[in-house]
């Protein structure tokens, strides 16, 4: 999955917290001096030629949707981040942050039930 800069990501936002939208709704979410509306038109282009939105066809507009939901998104940044710096180790994650402090020894005894509570309900 590909990345997103900080205004695409701001966008997407917009979309899994408001659902379908045209590209004139989107500029009722900024304050003034709000972006111009072919900026912001470039910009929701750009997400679906990356996979982001989709759209559906209303006479001669375009209205945007999610084409993946924002947990979806998570997940690939998440495993974005393990894979550049980590060296695509969960372990290693998970023991940076134990060292850092982070995530404290009871933190970390709580997310191993949970994931063997997850386990056996799977079974």
């Amino acid at each position: 999955m590909k990345g997103l800069t900080g205004k695409e990501e701001e966008i997407m936002t917009h979309f899994w917290e408001k659902g379908d939208l045209f590209v004139k709704e989107l500029l009722a979410f900024y304050d003034d001096p709000k972006p111009h509306f072919n900026t912001l038109s470039t910009i929701v282009r750009a997400l679906e030629d990356k996979g982001f939105l989709s759209h559906r066809v209303f006479g001669n507009t375009y209205q945007y949707y999610a084409a993946i939901s924002e947990e979806e998104f998570r997940q690939g940044a998440l495993k974005g981040v393990v894979k550049k710096y980590f060296n695509n180790s969960f372990l290693s994650v998970v023991s940076s942050l134990v060292k850092e402090e982070d995530i404290s020894v009871e933190e970390l005894k709580k997310l191993i039930a949970e994931v063997e509570k997850g386990k056996n309900r799977n079974k």
